[in-house]
């Protein structure tokens, strides 16, 4: 059932609102969310999320959806539309699957979800996307010799916990229906990958390439003196994915640089590297590894001058480092989930642009993509660079200037809080005023209505 809290945050990637269930429109967004991470749809509202004046025919959905499935090739497999109270109205929900096929319209289109649209791909982009769709869907296969009596009631616990508090409502059911659902069991209750690298105590036991390993390197190169290897400390990280993300954000704690500044009578540490920007690249590592293969595992190597997270496995799908920062598309989305509900993910296909961000906040280098066709690597630079002011500022009014160096020490701003800075200004001159800083590109609006914040792009 759709959480109704879930609708008050807006469309996004993997929710999409239709006023009514038009066969085509309905066919695009279903070919969208099958290509790309699955989703729900809901009709019924407009973008704004408010309910349309009449409630939905149930019939009258059935027999779209029949037509929309005309439109599919290949057709998609959905539920059944729930119905859903909201706020003002009834609306239906229809859950839609990641597919392991590639789907295209019957005009040959092939889309994926982008943001809150739909948007068809061009000739390269569908070649990359069938190309991963074709490796198969290696977390959902069943891990020979392991059953579900081998996970640990503890993990299963901590997750349950983690994902009622993000949800705000307890699950009540069977746990075998939820580990079937969630895709750590096989339609006949046998572990999956995905199942035992969340759920299993120690998963390295039947996939050894699922640990990390950490280097602590002295200086800038992984050669040290007379061609012996240049580090200080070798650690191997075991453990589910969680244990992973905490164990491997530990190590590099317990090994990053902390300096001290003064700001007017208080003193503030100030880390080597931006929290959330390793966390991310922890998470990521974890979450979009190409655990197909064998051979390689994670691994995190500390320079002095900057921190690498390598992760086996090109980038997936049709994911460039060039669109890196504004298309989601992961090689495990069933892992992918379980680490969202684990709390670790904290919004999905916001940590890239998040990351970039906080680096930059902290007058650090971006950071660096490698994309190779086995591997990929985050480059994190600690070096600070001395913060010059950027050409857009000499091109704004002196609001606009203030709204952008509170953002800068904040990280966002809401239309509450600038009209907190700039008392006695209408409130539609400062909706003019953000609305030319998302036009020009300086800003990102996130979110709708009353959830609405912007921070800088």
């Amino acid at each position: 059932m759709l959480n109704p809290d879930l609708i008050k945050s807006g469309p996004g990637p993997r929710l999409a609102f239709l006023e009514k269930a038009e066969p085509p429109t309905l066919a695009e967004t279903l070919v969208a969310f099958a290509n790309t991470e699955g989703g729900t749809l809901v009709i019924g509202l407009n973008e704004e999320g408010t309910p349309t004046s009449d409630e939905p025919d149930v019939k009258a959905l059935n027999t779209a959806l029949k037509e929309a499935d005309t439109l599919c090739n290949p057709p998609i497999v959905v539920g059944n539309w729930e119905r859903l109270e909201v706020d003002d109205g009834m609306v239906y929900a229809l859950r839609v699957p990641r597919s392991v096929e590639l789907h295209a319209m019957s005009d040959g289109r092939v889309l994926i979800r982008s943001g809150v649209k739909n948007r068809p791909l061009g000739g390269q982009e569908i070649l990359r996307l069938a190309s991963a769709k074709n490796t198969g869907d290696y977390e959902a296969e069943v891990v020979p010799g392991v059953t579900k009596d081998d996970f640990s009631r503890k993990m299963i616990d901590e997750y349950l916990t983690k994902r009622a508090e993000r949800t705000k409502r307890p699950y009540n059911g069977k746990i075998d229906d939820l580990l079937r659902e969630i895709g750590a069991v096989s339609a006949d209750g046998k572990a999956t990958v995905s199942g035992v690298l969340l759920f299993t105590e120690y998963p390295q036991h039947w996939l050894p390439q699922s640990s990390v390993v950490f280097a602590k390197f002295v200086g800038t190169t992984p050669r040290g003196e007379n061609g012996l290897a240049g580090y200080s400390r070798r650690e191997e990280i075991t453990g589910p994915a969680p244990r992973l993300i905490e164990g491997a954000w530990n190590m590099i704690w317990s090994e990053m640089a902390v300096s001290a500044v003064v700001k007017g009578l208080e003193r503030e540490e100030k880390l080597e590297y931006p929290p959330f920007a390793v966390r991310e690249a922890i998470v990521n590592a974890i979450s979009h590894r190409d655990y197909r293969l064998k051979g390689r595992r994670i691994e995190i190597r500390m320079y002095s001058d900057r921190l690498e997270v390598i992760s086996p496995g090109g980038l997936p799908g049709f994911i460039t480092v060039e669109n890196i920062v504004d298309e989601h598309f992961s090689r495990n989305p069933r892992i992918v989930n379980g680490l969202f509900q684990w709390g670790y993910i904290e919004e999905l296909g916001l940590g890239i642009d998040r990351m970039m961000e906080v680096m930059a906040q902290a007058g650090h280098k971006p950071p660096d993509f490698d994309a190779r066709p086995y591997s990929f690597a985050v480059t994190l630079f600690n070096a600070r660079q001395q913060q010059q002011p950027p050409d857009w500022v000499r091109n704004t009014n002196h609001r606009q200037a203030r709204a952008l160096q509170y953002i800068r020490d904040n990280g966002l701003i809401t239309n509450r809080e600038y009209r907190a800075l700039c008392p006695g200004v209408s409130a539609e001159t400062l909706r003019l005023d953000l609305n030319d800083l998302v036009e020009r590109n300086i800003l990102m609006k996130v979110g709708s209505k009353k959830g609405t914040y912007y921070i800088l792009k």
